[in-house]
């Protein structure tokens, strides 16, 4: 576990706060999430969850940001997620682009993104968010930032095509957390 990045077993985010994207804090709408989501045992697909374990090594964080290692965990999300003005999942995505592409969806892309699965979590946190729009509290807002993977193989280390990546990734994060101000 990073420090500093809250893990779904409970422990506290180092990271942590809540707020709004649009304004101020209130209880019942939390501010911005990442969600660094994959298996870190499938090298590439672990990429969500070695980008926020860098993003809390390398970046300063608004106290209003949160930021969860997701790992592959699908319904237990539920709550960490409802309500929140912007949901950025990091993960790795098959979009038909070259390996190693890195890619931002935004709307009606985040849906099609979950047609093509890499892994069972992703069909997990649709799961998520179909429940969390029955029950009138999903994200307001919701971001995907993935990265194409070279190698599924069963690994720790990320192959480095995708780790030359983070950069990228961890840029685009930090972009869409200027767009909130």
């Amino acid at each position: 576990m990073t420090p500093g990045v809250a893990a779904l077993a409970g422990e506290e985010p180092g990271a942590a706060g809540s707020s709004s994207l649009h304004g101020q804090a209130t209880a019942d709408r939390p501010g911005t999430l990442i969600l660094g989501l994959g298996n870190l045992l499938l090298s590439d697909e672990g990429i969500g969850v070695h980008a926020v374990g860098a993003l809390v090594e390398q970046v300063q964080l608004p106290p209003d940001v949160e930021v969860l290692d997701g790992g592959t965990s699908g319904m237990d999300l539920l709550d960490q997620i409802a309500a929140r003005v912007h949901l950025i999942v990091v993960d790795a995505v098959k979009t038909g682009r070259p390996p190693g592409s890195v890619v931002r969806l935004t709307g009606e892309e985040v849906p099609a993104f979950f047609q093509s699965r890499i892994s069972p979590h992703q069909l997990g946190l649709s799961d998520v968010l179909a429940v969390l729009r029955l029950m009138d509290c999903a994200p307001e807002r919701v971001t995907v930032i993935g990265v194409e993977p070279v190698c599924l193989d069963l690994g720790l280390a990320l192959s480095p095509a995708v780790a030359a990546c983070l950069p990228e990734v961890l840029a685009l994060i930090r972009a869409e957390l200027l767009q909130r101000q």
